[in-house]
């Protein structure tokens, strides 16, 4: 039927195209958004990364970004272009603390309150550049894992590239000399960054690792040391070990530990007549001392071999008795 498109229920206009950034999928809605932290004060720059890889993927950051422009009044996709504006309005302010969304409840746009974040919260480039730069500089494994190290060092790389972007060759694949020089340097920057705050257990990799030619990639060389890392846990020559090679290693002397205290427990049991630190004191009624009972006095039953001053010490007066072990002296 004339003045109609695609099933023939709706008018021209009202059908969008999936691939269009005004297309709102049925299953979308303002609370749809889910990010791992909620914007504040102090996290805009985690925030704005997040939040731009979802608009990404529902094909709606240009309407935040400026590039998709108004419609008029009067054209057919107008209010199509209200309808994802809205969505994606309730997508931005869900994601925000209570404060901040109030701050922002008035905005007409999208692109509006977009702007109003990146005003408020976000850093110059040369002064968050500094900062970053001296977190690397301070960034150091200092016990921790190789894992872990590795992950703080990559969380600084990927912010220091949004405020300093790396310059990208103008050629239509980017492999061009140029542009592969530039990404050689910047991965050379961070390999020696990497390995300048490794530990000192990991003196003799990195020396191997600089001397190596051609030079590796910082993948590899990542593998190398985490590798490295794990053959000194199970050798037992490293001070640090990660969490499960420490966790093996105590529960393996542990039960070597179990093993020797049953061995000695098995052949030498502790005598009764030892005097426990949280027993009641026991009194020899032959010598008269506290600390042991008539049957494990050595004035009774005569000095051991190892006792001090042996030879001096007088033979016991009556027969030795049933001999125990070890008593404690009187």
């Amino acid at each position: 039927m004339t003045g109609e498109k695609g099933d023939g229920s709706k008018k021209d206009g009202d059908v969008i195209d999936a691939n269009s950034p005004f297309y709102i999928h049925p299953s979308d809605y303002p609370k749809q958004m889910q990010v791992n932290d909620i914007l504040n004060d102090n996290n805009f720059s985690d925030w704005k990364q997040e939040m731009t890889n979802f608009l990404f993927a529902k094909n709606k950051i240009g309407l935040v970004d400026g590039s998709v422009k108004k419609p008029e009044s009067t054209a057919p996709t107008y209010m199509a272009w209200i309808r994802a504006g809205a969505m994606v309005k309730g997508w931005m302010t869900i994601a925000m603390e209570k404060d901040i969304r109030t701050s922002v409840r008035y905005a007409n746009t999208s692109a509006e309150i977009w702007k109003d974040l990146e005003e408020r919260f976000e850093k110059e480039g040369a002064p968050r550049a500094y900062e970053l730069k001296q977190s690397l500089n301070a960034t150091r494994q200092d016990g921790s894992s190789v894992s872990s190290y590795y992950r703080k060092l990559k969380a600084v790389w990927d912010e220091l590239q949004l405020v300093l972007p790396m310059p990208r060759c103008t050629c239509d694949k980017c492999d061009c000399e140029l542009g592969k020089r530039l990404s050689e340097l910047k991965e050379r920057e961070k390999i020696y960054e990497f390995i300048m705050g490794l530990d000192d257990d990991f003196s003799i990799i990195r020396t191997q690792i600089l001397a190596m030619k051609p030079a590796l990639s910082l993948g590899a060389i990542y593998h190398l040391v985490a590798e490295d890392e794990q053959q000194q846990a199970i050798s037992g020559g490293s001070r640090r070990v990660g969490g499960e090679a420490a966790a093996f290693q105590v529960n393996l002397m542990g039960k070597k530990n179990a093993r020797g205290q049953g061995t000695q427990s098995a052949s030498k049991p502790i005598p009764k007549t030892f005097k426990q630190s949280n027993d009641k004191a026991e009194k020899c009624t032959f010598y008269g001392k506290e600390g042991h009972n008539k049957d494990g006095c050595f004035k009774k039953i005569g000095y051991p071999d190892w006792w001090p001053g042996k030879k001096d010490k007088p033979k016991p007066k009556a027969a030795c008795v049933e001999m125990g072990p070890s008593p404690i002296p009187g």
